[in-house]
């Protein structure tokens, strides 16, 4: 059955509903009121359904006119989005950029980013997700994503890949103030931790091995997936283990956590911006331009002192 209704006639009924008579619809759509007639007359005789009930003095849409008319919206809304976006895709633009950042990044961070992206009025969808260590670069070469943000730990042999530094982050182990090792003389032995539970968050990886951050040999752990699980269980002394500088600095100074001087444990990790070789375009550029900074970490995590 052919389709009766056109974007032509859903934009004269939606400009009618709008302007309130026909001849002002007509007046806003620089046609002559005779042809909005017409039009409107046509479809209604086309559909065999009346959508204006013309017994007063204006004409008012009917049950069905109301739904033509409120869907119709939708459709032009939708309509209009399309035609912005295939603008913007012959313009060099994607359709979406797929994001993803470190967990343990301070989440408010993004935001200003995304505002000034969208300042762009560009058409790109962004869609953004959260991985924990070896996903972010599983998530990369596994193409669920285009850009990595804070990846931890060297790149992977891909020549796809292309990463570049973006700063270090320093890890300091903690504990709560009455658990065991707060009062154990520094600097603690790795057999010593080992006897007690520590925390660590689960490596998302998919494909490639997890990665782990200061296990030691034979300790029981709890495996959390957030940033903020693994805060509470070290602040409530159900665990112990190792936080970046920057986030246990705030959570010491309020008594919640004491730093401990540790061996055996590297206590930094190198952080990394990567994306694509063989993905293009002048979203993922833009969000490169922005991150593509030495010293991106450090500023990250200035705003949360």
């Amino acid at each position: 059955m052919a389709i009766k209704l056109s974007f032509e006639v859903l934009e004269v009924l939606d400009t009618i509903e709008r302007a309130g008579t026909f001849a002002e619809a007509a007046e806003l759509l620089h046609r002559v009121p005779s042809s909005i007639t017409y039009l409107v007359q046509k479809i209604e005789s086309d559909m065999d359904v009346e959508l204006f009930d013309r017994s007063g003095r204006r004409a008012t849409l009917t049950q069905a006119g109301r739904a033509v008319v409120d869907e119709g919206r939708r459709l032009l809304r939708a309509a209009r989005h399309l035609e912005v976006k295939a603008k913007g895709i012959s313009d060099g633009w994607e359709s979406e950029l797929r994001l993803c950042f470190d967990e343990i990044l301070p989440a408010r961070f993004v935001w200003s980013y995304v505002n000034g992206f969208y300042d762009l009025k560009i058409p790109t969808q962004l869609r953004l997700s959260t991985e924990v260590l070896g996903g972010v670069w599983d998530a990369l070469i596994s193409r669920r994503v285009d850009l990595a943000v804070g990846t931890v730990g060297e790149p992977p042999l891909d020549p796809n890949i292309i990463a570049r530094p973006i700063g270090t982050l320093n890890h300091v182990f903690v504990t709560a103030l009455d658990h065991p090792l707060a009062s154990i003389p520094e600097p603690l032995e790795s057999e010593t931790i080992a006897r007690y539970r520590g925390v660590v968050m689960s490596d998302t990886s998919r494909e490639l091995d997890p990665q782990a951050v200061a296990i030691h040999e034979g300790q029981p752990l709890i495996f959390v997936s957030t940033r903020e699980a693994k805060l509470e269980a070290l602040c409530e002394g159900i665990a112990v283990g190792m936080l970046p500088e920057p986030l246990a600095e705030g959570l010491i100074r309020k008594g919640k956590l004491v730093a401990r001087r540790i061996v055996g444990v590297r206590e930094y990790s190198n952080c990394y911006l990567a994306w694509r070789r063989d993905k293009a375009g002048n979203a993922l550029n833009w969000w490169i331009d922005q991150l593509d900074q030495a010293d991106l970490i450090g500023r990250l995590f200035a705003q949360i002192r």
